[in-house]
């Protein structure tokens, strides 16, 4: 458990590292252990009197289960040598030391499927089904419960089209301003060897001045990608919310919460997508997180072969909404889900509502999302992209919401979504803005002045609004915890390689 919760907090703690430059290491350490105490005792006392269930089933069945999707976007999607790919990526689903109780593990290339047999004879599986990469399919069964969709592009193709529409960069030189040296030791700093960086590109004013991929990894390489789909699911509701589908500050219009004194229709959208519904979804990042309560709601909602949307919908109120920040995939899938319904409610193509309604505006098309065995997208974190499609969608914030001309996001959109969160802040935690972080704070910058896309894994977008200045670096989940500690360095390099505009 120990990468779940790391990777959760690490950009609370760089913040408080930030500001605690000057205290020896065990104040600091302290400074920590009595925030994380004080976020305890605020949540206790704000408490509502609401019964918790955990999700049923056995949590290594769930964790292999996270193995074999894993393992199979890595080999069917990303392309990677299945023994590379089970020592040395997501370990979010599936933490390297649950991988042991695997006793078979079977890579079935002609019906692409991956089946991992356990110690107990339980058999866990997922399957390639196309353009929605794995899926993860309930205990005896070989097909999903939906027909899987043929996903197509109105892109032209990438070779001939310039960037950022296609693949072609220009041939005139990097503006004078931009100091290339500095730029190139942050690169050689990142793509240290233990660190596995596999994909690493740089915008400047909307230019790629820095570009590497690691062995067998090119510019279109879907990568895990994990919890940087919270942003893309933030993005797709900013799209519905341009085409008057949503509107933020209206109360989440979620089936399930219809009926007369349901508590939860006061749970706004836009306290969704700031993670701050208050709805019981443990998650072993939660301040507090006992796993003695059982296997948490955040990774069942990838690996329980449910339907993630009845499932996210049906948790009970632990808090009134915009009161306190949890960082919690019901709140995403939920974002998700009303995107479903608002799609399917006017008559459109739900899986190509992305692909036709934002990654055509931008160029992507070689990001891929994965779906529960109902199909329904499951973008808080089942997803893989390319680099240069993150890359992509960082530019779409800087140009506040605006592609060729064409308002894809709302106007203020950007601002939004990097504005920090009231119940966070509340919470003393002054980092999560709408499904983005808020990272300008660790750099001495106004938090909404740098913000990302972070997923598990070391996976990040982030944008730097003054330096028009977008990063993306992608990673094998492995090779994390060297990552982090190059990341700050490497970062601060290329800020200071270009000049604030």
């Amino acid at each position: 458990m120990f990468y779940l919760r790391v990777s959760l907090i690490c950009a609370f703690i760089s913040i408080l590292a930030s500001a605690c430059s000057n205290r020896t290491e065990e104040q600091e350490e302290t400074t920590v252990t009595d925030r994380v105490q004080a976020l305890i005792d605020r949540g206790n006392r704000l408490e509502l009197d609401t019964e918790y269930v955990p999700p049923p089933g056995d949590p290594m069945s769930h964790y292999t289960m996270g193995f074999a999707r894993t393992l199979c976007s890595a080999v069917f999607v990303t392309g990677l040598d299945p023994d590379f790919a089970a020592e040395n990526v997501g370990y979010f689903t599936s933490p390297y030391e649950t991988r042991s109780v695997v006793v078979n593990r079977e890579v079935d290339y002609e019906n692409k499927m991956v089946h991992l047999t356990m110690e107990n004879g339980v058999v866990r599986s997922a399957k390639y089904i196309g353009d929605c990469g794995c899926v993860p399919l309930p205990i005896g069964e070989s097909e999903p419960y939906f027909e899987p969709p043929d996903i197509r592009s109105s892109l032209p193709n990438p070779a001939t089209t310039p960037w950022p529409m296609g693949d072609l960069l220009s041939d005139e030189p990097v503006a004078e301003e931009v100091d290339q040296e500095k730029v190139n030791q942050a690169v050689e700093m990142i793509f240290n060897p233990e660190a596995m960086t596999a994909a690493f590109v740089v915008t400047y004013k909307g230019r790629i001045i820095a570009e590497r991929y690691g062995e067998g990894i090119d510019m279109h390489t879907p990568l895990e990608s994990w919890s940087m789909g919270k942003s893309l699911s933030a993005t797709l509701m900013g799209v519905l919310v341009q085409q008057d589908e949503y509107d933020l500050w209206e109360p989440a219009p979620i089936p399930e919460w219809q009926e007369e004194g349901d508590p939860r229709q006061k749970i706004r959208i836009a306290d969704i997508l700031r993670m701050s519904s208050g709805l019981r979804c443990r998650n072993t990042g939660d301040p507090g997180y006992d796993p003695k309560e059982g296997y948490a709601d955040h990774v069942y909602l990838y690996t329980g072969t449910v339907n993630s949307f009845e499932y996210a919908a049906t948790r009970p109120q632990q808090w009134e909404p915009n009161t306190v920040g949890r960082y919690r995939n019901c709140d995403p899938v939920l974002t998700n889900y009303l995107i479903r319904l608002a799609v399917e409610g006017r008559g459109d193509e739900y899986h190509q509502f992305p692909q036709k309604h934002l990654f055509d505006k931008i160029g992507i098309r070689n990001l891929v999302f994965q779906t529960d065995p109902y199909g329904n997208i499951l973008l808080q974190g089942s997803d893989l992209g390319a680099a240069r499609d993150w890359a992509r969608v960082g530019n779409l914030y800087l140009n506040d919401g605006v592609a060729n001309g064409e308002r894809v996001l709302p106007e203020g959109y950007a601002d939004f979504v990097s504005t920090m969160a009231p119940a966070w802040e509340a919470d003393g935690r002054p980092i999560y803005g709408a499904f983005f972080w808020l990272n300008g704070a660790a750099y001495g910058m106004e938090p909404s002045d740098m913000y990302s896309m972070r997923g598990a894994g070391g996976q990040m977008t982030m944008m730097i609004p003054s330096k028009d200045m977008v990063i993306v670096r992608l990673g094998h989940y492995k090779g994390s915890s060297v990552w982090r500690q190059a990341e700050a360095k490497g970062i601060q390099l290329l800020l200071e390689s270009v000049p604030a505009h």
